[in-house]
């Protein structure tokens, strides 16, 4: 049975995509009960709902796309062509719809859920494995999805829904962020194995002004410290090279391409000497830092406080 253009009352062609989805939305679930039974009552029954407000809702159905879903015969109702058509995309979409359900319920369960965790690369190699293995020994089913990123980029990601929460440096500041200082961290001037200052332990940060650096790229936590650690010591530092990792830059200054402030390596990099700076006070701030006016799912209520928990411990 071919089916007919309703000429009134149905949704423009040319209307907004989404204007429609709105509309016909609620009425998906209702109409794929009554094309799986064919009968408005037992659909009426399965579904639990009143059949006189199912059958109006198919009625508008019908309205708003202006197409005969159904051939009417007596209390049963056979889907058109047009309806099979519709049918096969409302089945595949409420399938996703469950799908995406099962997913964020799932990532919210408190035993078995996920937490999307964000850290800075220098943390990546001891830090962040450790936090997480002590954490999940109370928790030991939770999952992390880890991502490793300058401390801007993960914010954008935060702010984008990607993220939970993140460990950064320096510690945020800004409205529409939550952070708390968790540790800080002592940087090193990092010089080559034979360097003039590589025999002294401890040196005063303006005496390296001279120096060329080595220093992460404009926009990195690390960068942004390193020229107001610069500056405060009376300099401008003169940067040779601009990379994104710290242990690359780290083997710059081995290869002999400048110096370097950097946070202590994992494993002690042959090349290189690494001297205690006095002057000025050398250290960055690690906090952690997640949206203002969130709801946390408990996997990840439980892993912040684990986070806070961990105040002035977190780096060892």
């Amino acid at each position: 049975m071919a089916h007919q253009q309703r000429s009134q009352g149905h949704l423009s062609q040319s209307g907004d995509t989404e204007d429609m989805a709105m509309t016909l939305a609620p009425r998906l679930a209702y109409f794929a009960g009554v094309a799986r039974t064919e009968h408005v009552t037992r659909a009426a029954r399965e579904m639990n709902v009143p059949q006189s407000t199912l059958s109006r809702a198919m009625v508008r159905l019908e309205q708003d796309l202006g197409v005969e879903l159904f051939a009417r015969r007596g209390r049963t109702v056979a889907l058109t062509p047009a309806g099979r058509t519709f049918l096969t995309s409302v089945e595949r979409a409420l399938a996703e719809i469950e799908r995406a359900a099962e997913e964020v319920r799932a990532d919210a369960d408190p035993t078995t859920g996920k937490v999307a965790f964000g850290f800075l690369h220098t943390m990546g190699t001891e830090t962040v494995p450790g936090l997480i293995r002590a954490f999940r020994a109370d928790h030991p089913r939770v999952r992390f999805a880890l991502v490793q990123n300058y401390g801007e980029a993960m914010i954008e990601r935060m702010r984008a829904g990607e993220l939970d929460l993140c460990l950064t440096s320096p510690v945020p500041d800004a409205p529409d962020l939550v952070a708390r200082r968790l540790d800080e961290q002592k940087l090193r001037l990092v010089v080559p194995a034979d360097h003039r200052l590589a025999t002294r332990r401890r040196v005063r940060l303006a005496e390296a002004a001279d120096e060329s650096f080595v220093t992460l790229e404009p926009g990195y936590g690390l960068r942004r410290i390193t020229d107001a650690l610069c500056a405060e010591a009376g300099f401008r530092p003169k940067v040779a090279f601009e990379g994104e990792e710290a242990e690359t830059l780290r083997g710059l200054v081995a290869a002999g391409l400048g110096v370097a402030l950097l946070p202590p390596p994992a494993v002690p990099r042959p090349g290189v000497a690494e001297l205690t700076v006095t002057a000025p006070r050398a250290v960055r701030e690690i906090g952690v830092a997640w949206m203002a006016g969130g709801v946390d799912t408990p996997p990840v209520a439980a892993f912040k406080k684990f986070l806070l928990s961990r105040k002035g411990n977190l780096l060892n």
